[in-house]
């Protein structure tokens, strides 16, 4: 770096004139005369030396530690007003200005806030005391300043006593928003509630959440440190620790407290980003102790201290990690700095501020740039007294250049022109060359309307006096092996987000993101956070979702429950799938062999139906109740099969209302037949009187059918309308969905089935009792047979069907209705095709009527088939006789005869052979 120096004529500061305090003017830092009068409030040296001697005694004291950056802030007002003064903007009206150090003191702040509310042109400095202030003319119409949110509160309540303007360009606490408590304050800068927003979006955005704070015991601090604290908690970011340090250097504990936090950083290692709200002076402190103990971190910088050259240059800076903060935007300032290099032409004589500086350069210009820096900031004016003014004064050229600060001086620069152009408003119709020509609370509500333009943009105050600008999202990166401050990206306060120039500046924010600062490893989707004991919310455990349950972000606090019955999650998912929906489908293996079973039973109904067709007028047709009665049990048979595809592939409304229905009417219509021909066989054969009179009451073919049938029909209509079957999911299975028919009524299923079960439990005790009659005839036996089956089937079918779920359950109903449609079936049919097919002569009218002759023969010996009763009153007798007609061969010279119990055969008594043959017919005709 070069450095341009050049003699500037010795002198000899004087004690009692440069910086001891014997009267009010002394107190002035810089002044220059005009018609209204500006004051001005800024820290220019970091602290006030305080006596040692006791008793204290009130007197200010000189100040140490020499802020370049806040001495060039006085420039920036000094170079405003002259801009202004030599424009046209106040039309022949010249601002003068008076600028005081607060050393940043509240105490020396006030003092000179004193000064501005003392009456014009007092000879005293007097404040007067009154009830009413409107019409006082104080000494100054506005303040700029001051330097830091602790001071200007202060300075803010005192004028706000005669409503005097004051207008910051660095204070930032949020409470100066309150317009309540500080009526006459405005800034050219954002509330750090936006800074805090600010940072906590970039921690956020980073995938921070485990952070520290370092504050300054103050106003500022505690106020920032809060607000960040409300943000933090709103984004769930937790703060590991706070720690506080004194605010002002001449603290004692100050250094023990420095090193206690350096100890707080190191020992939480998980700890690796750290907020610091911190003066410069305080931060330079922090770091070099940091450096020293290789303290490697990221440090998110205030805006007090995030474009601060002189702690960027602090030796082996970079070892300390990444500094990223906020500034705030600047501005055109290419004319400040031309200020600045003819500033050496000043006079100094109005200008203490410029007249230290350049005593501070003849002292340490012979040191390196950051020494330099440090020996600056070390002298007070005490040792500069102590100079004899033998050394050449020594002007650094490139010096206040190098440390400028673009925020703050462009806010500077911004709170005098909206001073100036609230001049104006007031000056429209005033001659202000007259300092009574207006008030300072007039000039506050004509700055309320203020409206600059800058950066061709309209900026205004808003209704807290907060003025809307933006930030610098600032990067310390190291460039030729020197740390630069460069601008990563714009913060847009309104939108609250980051705007990139490039993509280069982008992967720089991105690459913020590679380093962890977690209490907790992040939890991945298909985690949830389970909290721990730690008092902080971003201390937990990651656990997995449960089933059923997901989540697809990191760091969820709770998994999202999948949104209905149809969809479904594992343990440790991400996203919910759609659960399998299961049916009995077409193509199931099982499924297509219950249907190969179906349309086997059809052909077997067809192939029957072929056969007797074919065979209409013989004995075993005719036997079987004829065509008719045949074609009705076969359609029966056939509708059975095919209610068994209802069952299959995707339930409806419709399948599910047919199937059942289809079955127990079908099925009833044949047991309803098959009970008719168990009746017409068991009235053939019987030769009981009685019951032979009780069935030929009750053997009704058509009206027995039409009736029985009629009644299941009815059931099912009721079921029908009432209670009707509908399509189910059924949500039993965990990952699946089993679409099947809901009956509707359990009752309404249970009563078809079991008027069924009644019908077949008749006809059942019917069959068994002509289980006796002729052999190759008989169908009772095989009906008793198929009864049985069926009774079998569907007494094992209700546990199974009541313990089954899933897709097979339909084909448990299916199986039970083969076994039972086939046992009946094949009992019913199957051995009178077999007769048909293979045993063809016995299936002839002769073989018929020899076997029917021959078994009533057989039954004629044992049966009685008459009772005589003989009654004297009516010329009639009963007596008991007993057919014994046997085979036409055993017959009494060819006759068949009677025998009465206990009486002789005789001759009267033998029955003709044509008798018996009658009795045969009979029989034969009934079948």
């Amino acid at each position: 770096m070069e450095f341009v120096t050049f003699l500037i004529p010795c002198f000899v500061i004087s004690t009692d004139v440069a910086f001891s305090c014997q009267n009010a003017e002394d107190f002035v830092g810089a002044s220059s005369p005009g018609d209204i009068i500006i004051g001005g409030l800024f820290a220019v040296h970091s602290e006030m030396l305080h006596p040692e001697e006791d008793p204290i005694k009130p007197v200010i004291q000189n100040c140490a530690g020499f802020e370049i950056q806040v001495f060039l802030q006085t420039l920036a007002m000094i170079h405003a007003i002259e801009t202004i003064n030599n424009s046209t903007l106040l039309s022949g009206v010249t601002l003068g200005y008076e600028i005081y150090d607060t050393c940043a003191e509240v105490t020396k702040a006030m003092a000179s806030a004193l000064r501005f509310l003392s009456k014009f042109n007092s000879s005293e400095d007097a404040v007067e005391f009154k009830c009413n202030y409107s019409d006082y003319i104080p000494r100054v119409k506005a303040v700029t300043g001051a330097s830091y949110s602790e001071v200007s509160m202060a300075v803010s309540r005192l004028l706000a006593l005669q409503l005097i303007p004051q207008v910051s360009p660095a204070s930032s606490a949020e409470i100066l928003s309150d317009k309540i408590r500080f009526p006459s304050f405005f800034r050219t800068i954002p509330s750090d509630f936006h800074q805090t927003r600010a940072m906590t979006r970039l921690i956020c955005e980073s995938g921070w959440n485990w952070i520290g704070v370092i504050a300054t015991d103050d106003d500022n601090g505690r106020f920032a440190l809060e607000s960040f604290g409300v943000q933090a908690m709103a984004n769930n970011v937790c703060i590991a620790f706070k720690e506080m340090l004194p605010a002002y250097l001449s603290d004692s504990t100050f250094h023990t407290k420095v090193d206690h936090a350096i100890e707080k950083i190191v020992k939480e290692t998980r700890v690796n980003v750290i907020v610091v709200f911190m003066r410069q002076f305080h931060v330079l402190k922090l770091f070099k102790k940091a450096i020293e103990r290789n303290v490697n971190k990221i440090w998110i910088a205030s805006d007090n201290w995030s474009a601060a050259v002189k702690i960027s240059t602090i030796p082996n800076i970079r070892q300390l990690g990444t500094v990223v903060g906020f500034g705030f935007k600047s501005g055109d300032i290419s004319t400040f700095q031309e200020f600045l290099r003819n500033l050496h032409e000043k006079p100094t004589e109005n200008n203490k501020f410029l007249h230290e500086y350049i005593m501070l350069l003849s002292v340490c210009a012979h040191l390196e740039y950051h020494d330099f820096q440090t020996c600056i900031a070390n002298q007070s004016q005490d040792d500069l007294l102590e100079n004899d003014g033998s050394k050449p004064q020594i002007w650094r050229d490139d010096f206040l250049n190098a440390n400028i600060e673009p925020g703050f001086i462009h806010s500077t620069i911004l709170a005098v022109y909206a001073i100036a152009h609230a001049i104006r408003g007031q000056c429209k119709d005033r001659d202000c060359k007259d300092p009574s020509a207006f008030t300072p609370w007039e000039l506050l509500e004509e700055l309320k309307k203020v409206v600059l333009i800058d950066d061709n943009k309209e900026v205004k105050f808003d209704s807290n006096g907060d003025m809307s600008t933006s930030y610098d999202v600032l990067l310390w990166k190291e460039i030729d092996g020197h740390m630069e401050i460069t601008t990563m990206a714009e913060y847009d306060a309104d939108k609250g987000g980051f705007i990139f120039e490039d993509e280069e500046k982008k992967k720089d924010f991105l690459a913020l993101k590679k380093v962890q600062s977690t209490c907790s490893q992040h939890c991945r989707p298909g985690q949830v956070k389970k909290v721990t004991e730690s008092p902080h919310t971003c201390c937990y455990e990651c656990v997995y979702c449960p089933e059923n349950h997901y989540s697809n972000q990191t760091d969820m606090d709770y998994c999202y429950r999948c949104n209905n019955k149809t969809y479904w999650a594992p343990i440790n998912s991400t996203t919910c799938y759609r659960k399998t929906i299961y049916f009995l489908a077409w193509t199931d293996w099982f499924a297509v062999f219950l249907l190969l079973l179906s349309a086997f039973g059809v052909v077997l109904v067809l192939s029957i139906c072929v056969i007797f067709t074919k065979n209409l007028d013989t004995p075993v047709v005719k036997a079987s109740g004829g065509l008719t009665v045949c074609y009705v049990i076969l359609f029966s048979h056939f509708l059975i099969f095919l209610s068994t595809v209802f069952f299959i592939d995707v339930p409806t409304e419709f399948k599910c209302k047919t199937r059942q229905a289809l079955f127990g009417i079908s099925f009833t219509l044949c047991i309803s037949c098959i009970l008719i021909k168990s009746l017409k066989i068991l009235l053939a054969f019987s030769f009981d009187p009685k019951l032979q009179n009780f069935l030929k009451c009750m053997y009704k073919p058509i009206p027995t059918v039409v009736t029985c049938t009629g009644i299941q029909v009815i059931i099912c209509t009721f079921w029908l309308i009432f209670r009707t079957p509908f399509v189910n999911q059924n949500f039993s299975i965990p990952r699946a969905i089993i679409l099947e028919c809901n009956e509707g009524s359990i009752v309404a299923f249970g009563i078809m089935l079991g008027y069924i079960a009644a019908l077949a439990f008749i006809c059942f005790i019917f069959a068994f009792k002509g289980r006796k009659l002729p052999e190759n005839y008989n169908e009772a036996k095989f009906i008793t047979f198929g009864m049985l089956i069926y009774f079998i089937a569907w007494i094992v079918f209700i546990p199974v069907y009541a313990t089954t779920f899933g897709k097979y359950l339909p084909a448990v109903e299916i199986i039970v209705v083969l076994i039972s449609n086939y046992g009946i079936l094949c009992c019913t049919f199957l051995p009178k095709c077999y007769i048909i097919i293979y045993k063809q002569e016995t299936n002839t009218k002769s073989a018929f009527l020899k076997m029917v002759y021959t078994y009533s023969s057989k039954s004629a010996g044992s049966v009685a088939v008459s009772q005589v009763s003989l009654d004297s009153k009516s010329s009639s007798f009963r007596a008991t006789v007993t057919d014994s007609c046997k085979t036409e061969n055993d017959s009494v010279n060819g006759n068949c005869h009677f025998q009465v119990p206990g009486q002789p055969l005789t001759k009267d008594k033998v029955l003709p052979k044509n008798a018996a043959r009658t009795v045969v017919r009979k029989r034969v005709s009934s079948i």
